[in-house]
């Protein structure tokens, strides 16, 4: 039984396990499930079950004594001991032939390199059934020819459904850009002994692919790009009111010239209206710097930006819309997901 667990990725952790791990105490083992929040005891008569219950693994609370219990996987990557074999023996060919191929460009090094990790990587997949990074060798163990499309979530889906991509004029390239920055980073690895070819294989869907999978498509956007244009033929579906029921503010461009000294002016107007400000600029040096100014100038500000973390970032938020501060400066403020209806006023500088 627990050399079944093993095989099937759990790990054994006497002390104090956690999901996907199990421990042994006298004829009673303790199972994790991977796949949810519950412990099971499975309690041993001799070589037969005995009995199984289900309990909370944090407070050992019972509730429930079921009859069987079936355990999917603890990861993602198991492999039947048949097509590991096969594997295997795949691996090893490639193996053969790429260090015969660095051996002969005189590349001894890459060779060798190549050679331990592989061995390694090996011996851990025929005694463990994995190893530290073997999607690199997905295409040997789900049978794949070189260059095939990888399997993908999509592959779950039944035929007929819809894709809505929102913000579709960054994900569009970003879909494309995936298959191009994976394939550069691992062909260095492979150049160099780190990886086998085969490792390329384990990739994200070229664009193509996508497209062909994903069959009808929404796209949305507030700036749409000219694939989504082409794509749509002209039938493009205005959103002119807003869902939230919000107007859209009215624009000002003004000029660059005493572009600091407007912006005080204009937030002591809405400070005395009891109304807050968002400041956006450039940089993070350029928000911290006119926060200072700012607090020079008699204003209640704080800049906000990445390197201020997540906790703080609430916090200050709070203070903003509570009147602890009037004004907050920052480099990306202008992003959705943004609830703050004492803000009557945003300067967007150097815009």
């Amino acid at each position: 039984l627990l050399a079944r667990l093993v095989e099937i990725q759990y790990e054994r952790n006497d002390a104090a396990p956690e999901r996907g791990q199990f421990r042994v105490r006298g004829d009673a083992l303790e199972i994790l499930l991977a796949h949810e929040d519950v412990a099971v005891r499975v309690e041993l008569l001799g070589d037969a079950v005995d009995r199984l219950t289900r309990f909370d693994p944090v407070s050992g609370t019972e509730f429930g004594k079921p009859s069987r219990e079936i355990l999917t996987p603890a990861k993602h990557y198991v492999t039947p001991g048949d097509k590991m074999k096969r594997a295997v023996t795949a691996i090893r060919a490639e193996l053969s032939e790429r260090v015969a191929h660095f051996e002969l460009a005189g590349k001894l090094l890459e060779a060798q390199r190549l050679k331990m990790r592989t061995e390694y990587d090996l011996d851990l997949m025929e005694e463990m059934g994995t190893c530290s990074g073997i999607e690199n060798y997905s295409r040997h163990l789900t049978g794949r020819a070189p260059g095939e499309r990888p399997n993908t979530l999509l592959d779950f889906f039944p035929k007929e459904f819809l894709t809505v991509l929102d913000e579709s004029h960054a994900t569009v390239p970003q879909i494309g850009g995936m298959y191009a920055g994976d394939r550069s980073r691992k062909t260095v690895l492979v150049e160099h002994g780190f990886r086998l070819p085969s490792a390329l294989d384990n990739r994200p869907l070229k664009f193509e692919e996508f497209q062909e999978k994903v069959g009808q498509v929404i796209y949305v956007s507030a700036t749409p790009a000219a694939h989504e244009l082409h794509k749509a033929r002209g039938q493009v579906v205005e959103q002119v009111v807003r869902p939230t029921g919000l107007l859209d503010p009215p624009v000002k461009v003004r000029p660059l010239k005493g572009q600091v000294d407007e912006t005080i002016a204009m937030c002591r107007e809405r400070i005395a209206r009891q109304e807050r400000v968002l400041v956006t600029t450039l940089t993070r040096r350029t928000a911290e710097d006119l926060a200072e100014y700012l607090k020079e100038a008699g204003l209640k500000a704080r800049y906000l930006h990445a390197e201020v973390d997540a906790i703080e970032r609430v916090e200050i938020l709070r203070e903003l819309r509570a009147g602890e501060i009037d004004v907050l400066v920052g480099i990306n403020l202008l992003r959705e997901g943004l609830d703050l209806p004492e803000v009557s006023l945003v300067c967007i500088l150097d815009a």
